[in-house]
């Protein structure tokens, strides 16, 4: 399984969901935001679906053979894909988060820059 990225990141930020830090095993994960034709991926994956705490569908695409989650995407944003910033481990100097979402979750012991500007879920939607 082979996953091919173009073209520039929407965003870059840390996610302490549940979620995101069973799927780590950590205390976040670090994220880069792409474009839906940004992404390809060759050879088989796997799909988990689940209920995200907005209502939408999230899905999470992993590797059969080893389990890495390889890319995500979630129905209330299905113009983005998800992928974790370590699938470009070796080749992701250029990672610098900008915001840490789901802090209501965050654990102390995970420490995240404290310049970032943290939200206790989403990020709030600019307003026109």
């Amino acid at each position: 399984m082979t996953l091919h990225v173009e073209g520039q990141p929407i965003s870059m930020f840390q996610c302490a969901c549940l979620n995101c830090q069973k799927a780590s095993g950590s205390g976040h994960s670090s994220i880069v935001l792409l474009p839906v034709d940004s992404i390809r991926t060759t050879g088989a994956t796997k799909s988990f679906v689940r209920p995200a705490d907005s209502g939408a569908k999230f899905t999470r695409h992993f590797c059969p053979e080893c389990g890495t989650t390889v890319v995500a995407e979630s129905s209330r944003a299905p113009a983005f894909r998800i992928v974790p910033a370590g699938m470009l481990a070796g080749q992701n100097s250029w990672f610098t988060p900008n915001q840490l979402i789901f802090a209501r979750s965050h654990m102390e012991w995970d420490l995240i820059a404290d310049h970032l500007p943290r939200h206790d879920a989403y990020r709030p939607e600019k307003q026109a």
